[in-house]
């Protein structure tokens, strides 16, 4: 192989094996092996690629891989190859191309990755070159948003067994997931447990949890958990008592542990150089602000422009064009995490910046709905995040909104 040549390997994971195929610029096979996961198979591939470029060779080694991330992944981009991410439904639709049978397997997919990359790599794009620090932030606010999601499901759990057995609960509590509540409900997972509950009790609760209007509250509490309610027969009611305490229990972990990674995120967050940029913009604040660094990394090479950026966040509209026939629509294959924090700031937005507020008005205007208002006032805001990120200045309401002034004026 001559040193302006391509080297191109297909890599099908699994959780301990790889399946490999080398291909040449030609699309022949080269070779292949099931590699086993970890250094020794790492080894055995750095091996398999020296052996068909030799020592002296400088040839461009381009890997294609069904994952973006993992110690595996790591390595190959640490060894200089290019590796490209393909995206599972993409590879599937490739799959048919070169078999329509249907037919699957491992080694297979290895050449059809390796195919892959060697025609379409101009279509695909290689995983980004993001830092140790934006990485670091990305392992916090994805577990931080993870548990924040499941803390919300276990609530609903609760919610659904009290409202089987225990009403009154619903009726004497507001928030099922906040300290007093859990703790009460600790205390008193029943009925006839909860009737029996003083007003001091109730009271210590609240008083540890910073209520206000302590007195009020826990008298209405007590009459609440005191008055007549359907139930359950007593089996089942202890049943269902048990259960809640095993939720009351898991949602005070998740709790604590939510906490946690606040202040973790706020932590390695607030050392990446991006920081006061992206915690600049307008309905940005701690959280939202690392979840977006997070998603969109920090490799400055990975969007060409404010409109690739937009088009991965899944703001930008999708047109579909056939004919007389021109549809527009939102994109609905996107990053949920990115999109999620984006219209949370779009939504805070409207209320710190003028710009925003006015961008969105005109947007409602033109009878466009909320929901489609607010995705189009978060797509500007990425386009001016990416100029600020470009630029390396924080954001200007004046010099952002600029343009639209303008063009409202003339």
């Amino acid at each position: 192989m001559t040193e302006d040549e391509l080297l191109f390997v297909g890599d099908d994971w699994a959780q301990d094996h790889h399946d490999v195929e080398l291909m040449d610029a030609a699309g022949r096979r080269l070779s292949k092996a099931r590699l086993p996961e970890g250094v020794a198979g790492i080894e055995r591939l750095h091996a398999m690629i020296g052996a068909e470029l030799g020592e002296d060779s400088t040839a461009e080694v381009v890997i294609g891989i069904e994952t973006d991330r993992g110690p595996w992944v790591q390595a190959l981009i640490a060894a200089g190859y290019t590796v490209y991410a393909v995206n599972p439904l993409q590879a599937s639709r490739y799959r048919e191309r070169l078999a329509v049978s249907g037919a699957k397997s491992d080694a297979a997919d290895a050449h059809m990755l390796a195919d892959m990359v060697r025609t379409d790599s101009h279509q695909l794009r290689p995983i980004s070159g993001d830092t140790a620090d934006a990485e670091a932030v990305k392992v916090v606010t994805r577990i931080h948003k993870t548990l924040i999601w499941e803390r919300t499901r276990t609530t609903q759990r609760l919610r659904h067994a009290l409202l089987d057995y225990f009403p009154a609960a619903l009726e004497a509590f507001e928030d099922l997931d906040a300290p007093d509540v859990l703790e009460l409900l600790a205390k008193a997972p029943d009925p006839v447990g909860a009737a029996k509950l003083t007003t001091t009790q109730i009271s210590a609760a609240l008083k540890r949890a910073r209520r206000r209007n302590i007195a009020d509250k826990a008298t209405r509490i007590q009459a609440v958990l005191r008055g007549r309610h359907l139930g359950q027969p007593a089996a089942v009611t202890a049943a269902y008592a048990d259960s809640v305490r095993a939720l009351v229990a898991l949602l005070v972990t998740l709790n604590e542990q939510v906490n946690f990674l606040h202040g973790q995120v706020e932590d390695y967050f607030g050392r990446h150089p991006d920081a006061e940029i992206i915690r600049s913009q307008p309905g940005l604040g701690s959280m939202l602000s690392a979840r977006v660094l997070a998603e969109f990394g920090d490799d400055p090479h990975r969007y060409a422009s404010a409109k690739a950026r937009k088009n991965y966040a899944g703001t930008s509209p999708i047109t579909r064009a056939s004919g007389r026939k021109k549809v527009v629509t939102a994109r609905f294959v996107r990053n949920d995490r990115l999109i999620d924090a984006l219209i949370a700031q779009a939504f805070s937005a409207l209320r710190i910046s003028a710009g925003a507020r006015a961008y969105y008005e005109q947007q409602r205007a033109r009878g466009i709905e909320f929901n489609a208002a607010l995705r189009q006032l978060a797509n500007r805001l990425v386009g001016i995040l990416h100029g600020c990120l470009k630029t390396g200045t924080p954001y200007d309401e004046a010099t952002a909104w600029s343009h639209r002034a303008h063009a409202l004026a003339a």
